[in-house]
């Protein structure tokens, strides 16, 4: 057995991991489809609607080799328009996406500066090669402004995210007006975990901050949380889109996103601007009652209540899982100390919600 000791120093640290078909009778409160859309069963009609009237089912190849079709644009384009963006690429995941952006905007000479939280995608990027990144402590914008006060780049590429995935927190407005004090600095938003879910739009938190789109800014998100579908997007400058359509390798050298999954996104973007308010109201109850369970106030969906103890954290998960609730049990390295994450989606009624914050209280679970 080749790796037989580390698997036994997983088990003994309470870090093992196995992947379980999910139950789709449990009340889901640990996904991240934030608005429920997955078991929006006329979505799917619809696409499955429109693609029957299609030739083909499959993109067949990369977007720049003949994989590039009318879906694809028609949605990069409904996105631009509704984010305020010029120009927007589709690709294969959020994953990718962060790839693709952070391996091919940080050249020689550039500096690329992250929040010490940013998601893994982006810190696996920054190894690839010989990137110059420095990590500043998790929104704090004075530690960021130091850094880009004392830069010698040519460029810096300054790299935060909308809605943290773990912790939950928004990323302050304050880092707009830092990035726009240089000249020479790239402002990359992750907006995985707020797109569909914060602003007044649910566009996400350029929406959020009401923030002029400028050529510097780029926003990254997925498909496949609030949208309910696969899958994800980059929207930014026609100039820095030309320029990833020639250096980004996740765009260059993977087949271009799947029809199903784009054509599904489309129908959500629209299904999320029509139903703005509505949805903002739902958002604002469940916020409500985390609030009135917890005495802690959420920016987005996602409730990280902190436990501190690896087998402990999964004790409680399955606990819950006695009573047909999911909730996702978080440990290292994903994060520092293991945690419960709840996540208060629209998939699941407020009565539900209410039901999964007692029952983690009564198992001793506190903010």
């Amino acid at each position: 057995m080749l790796y037989a000791k580390e698997l036994q120093a997983l088990k003994r640290a309470g870090r093992y991991r196995t992947r379980n078909v999910v139950n789709n009778s449990f009340k889901d409160f640990a996904s991240n489809d934030y608005l429920g859309l997955a078991h929006n069963a006329t979505l799917h009609k619809q696409t499955c609607n429109f693609l029957n009237t299609q030739d083909i089912h499959a993109s067949k190849a990369s977007m720049l080799v003949n994989g590039y079709h009318q879906i694809h644009q028609d949605f990069e384009k409904a996105l631009s328009k509704a984010n305020g963006f010029e120009e927007g690429i589709v690709l294969g995941s959020g994953f990718n996406a962060n790839i693709a952006l952070i391996e091919a905007l940080t050249r020689k000479g550039d500096t690329l500066i992250m929040d010490e939280l940013y998601h893994a995608s982006g810190v696996l990027a920054s190894e690839i090669g010989s990137i110059d990144v420095v990590f500043f402590p998790h929104n704090d914008m004075d530690a960021l402004r130091k850094l880009l006060q004392k830069s010698t780049a040519k460029r810096n590429i300054v790299a935060v995210e909308g809605i943290y995935s773990m912790d939950g927190d928004m990323c302050p407005r304050e880092v707009f007006d830092i990035v726009d004090e240089y000249d020479n600095c790239v402002l990359i938003v992750d907006e995985a975990h707020s797109s569909g879910v914060v602003g007044e739009h649910l566009m996400g938190v350029f929406d959020y901050y009401n923030i002029e789109i400028k050529p510097n800014y780029i926003k990254m998100g997925t498909l496949g949380k609030a949208y309910g579908s696969f899958g994800a997007f980059i929207l930014a400058s026609s100039h820095i889109v030309e320029y990833l359509l020639n250096r980004a390798k996740p765009l260059i050298y993977a087949t271009s996103l799947s029809l199903y999954d784009t054509k599904l996104a489309h129908y959500s973007l629209e299904y999320i601007i029509q139903n703005a308010a509505m949805l903002t109201q739902e958002i604002q109850t469940r916020r409500d009652i985390i609030k009135e369970s917890f005495g802690i106030s959420i920016d987005g969906l996602i409730v990280p209540l902190h436990i501190g103890d690896n087998k402990k954290v999964i004790v409680i998960k399955d606990q819950l899982l006695q009573h047909n609730i999911a909730v996702g049990a978080i440990r290292q390295p994903t994060v520092p100390s293991a945690i419960i994450r709840l996540i208060a989606r629209l998939g699941e009624s407020k009565e539900e919600l209410l039901r999964v914050c007692a029952l983690l209280q009564k198992y001793g679970v506190q903010a």
